[in-house]
């Protein structure tokens, strides 16, 4: 993974922030879920603590949407242009946000450690043999590096 901070905004250049620090661990989701909220094959995520997550300018705003789960999701949305910059899910709440990486002003910096949810990909779409796949979700502990995981303790509480 390439060297952070990164840093990463809207459209408009209306909302603008840092990743301090390099992310948990970077998902490509392909669910529906995900294909209907972007408009396309799938999308990447890159979880990081919220309090690594700083707001450099702007004031975003939260939408908060239905989700698989039944628990619904918080997508944060520059209120000018409308792009989704990150969201918040129900399992760690505004602890965690999941950074959509096409919204960073270097996307290449965040590639994909593993795709979820292939189960329901794209058929023409092909992946890459180095990068883990799964037709569903994935066990943390097997694939997250051993920092990712401690961190995540810390985040939690835990």
């Amino acid at each position: 993974m390439a060297k952070f901070p990164a840093e990463g905004g809207c459209t408009c250049r209306a909302v603008r922030y840092r990743m301090t620090t390099k992310p948990l661990f970077v998902h490509g989701c392909h669910c529906t879920w995900c294909q209907r909220e972007t408009g396309s094959a799938f999308v990447l995520n890159a979880m990081i603590e919220t309090d690594r997550l700083k707001l450099l300018s702007g004031t975003p705003e939260v939408v908060k949407t239905p989700s698989n789960s039944g628990k619904g999701q918080k997508i944060v949305r520059c209120p000018m242009c409308r792009v989704a910059l990150w969201s918040h899910y129900a399992g760690a709440g505004l602890k965690a946000a999941f950074v959509r990486v096409g919204a960073l002003d270097d996307p290449n910096l965040c590639p994909p450690d593993v795709h979820i949810f292939t189960s329901t990909k794209q058929k023409w779409l092909d992946l890459p043999d180095k990068v883990p796949v799964m037709k569903g979700y994935y066990v943390r502990e097997r694939l997250w590096p051993a920092d990712s995981l401690k961190r995540r303790a810390v985040m939690m509480g835990g």
